[in-house]
């Protein structure tokens, strides 16, 4: 798999790198022709912090009391929550101390805040962060929860996302269609490459691969 991959850069700025494999892939909603692999931009402390940086500049003028971070997107959460307050940035989130936290996923997969953060939603001006976009089931199960806890979702921030806009919100995205013009998304039960008996070459998530 990593022989095929291919390197692309973010337009903005060229150092956010994340990389793309072609083939037949399954995920927990549907099958794709691409894994997209964005370790490097949520685990590498530089490439994080340019993360950052370019989602605050989108998301300067939106109110953020929380980030709300899933897939593993801590460390860009960490840097956007410094970015969004410093003194250098023009926005309305200077000086504010904004937490960033995860959400608990039982067994049933149902997200949910313990008592001791449930009050960093409640009445919270909320700012959802997650690795990769394509069906977006995963952020609609996140809006109801944070919606169930009393927050208000203000933004969504995705490294790659293949949706515009989820539940009336716009997703600002890193990377989208125009970086990889021929991924595509089918349903688990309407897959052309499973008509075409191509092999499923991994199981994939946000959080990465399992070779089958």
């Amino acid at each position: 798999m990593e022989l095929r991959a291919i390197r692309i850069k973010a337009q903005n700025n060229k150092k956010i790198v994340i990389r793309a494999v072609p083939g037949h892939f399954a995920t927990s909603h549907s099958h794709v022709n691409y894994y997209i692999d964005i370790t490097s931009p949520k685990t590498q402390a530089n490439m994080a912090h340019d993360v950052a940086k370019e989602l605050a500049e989108r998301c300067m003028n939106k109110a953020v009391d929380t980030i709300v971070c899933l897939d593993g997107t801590e460390v860009v959460g960490a840097f956007l929550a410094e970015e969004l307050t410093q003194s250098t940035v023009v926005g309305i989130n200077i000086g504010k101390d904004i937490f960033v936290i995860t959400p608990e996923i039982n067994s049933s997969n149902q997200m949910l805040f313990r008592d001791n953060t449930e009050q960093m939603i409640w009445q919270k001006n909320v700012l959802l962060l997650v690795a990769s976009v394509t069906t977006g089931k995963t952020i609609n199960r996140a809006l109801d929860c944070i919606k169930y806890y009393g927050g208000e979702v203000s933004g969504i921030c995705s490294l790659f996302s293949v949706i515009e806009e989820i539940g009336g919100i716009y997703v600002e995205s890193i990377f989208g269609m125009d970086d990889i013009p021929d991924y595509q998304v089918y349903s688990n039960h309407d897959c052309p490459l499973c008509e075409k008996r191509l092999k499923i070459d991994a199981i994939v998530n946000s959080y990465g691969f399992s070779r089958l």
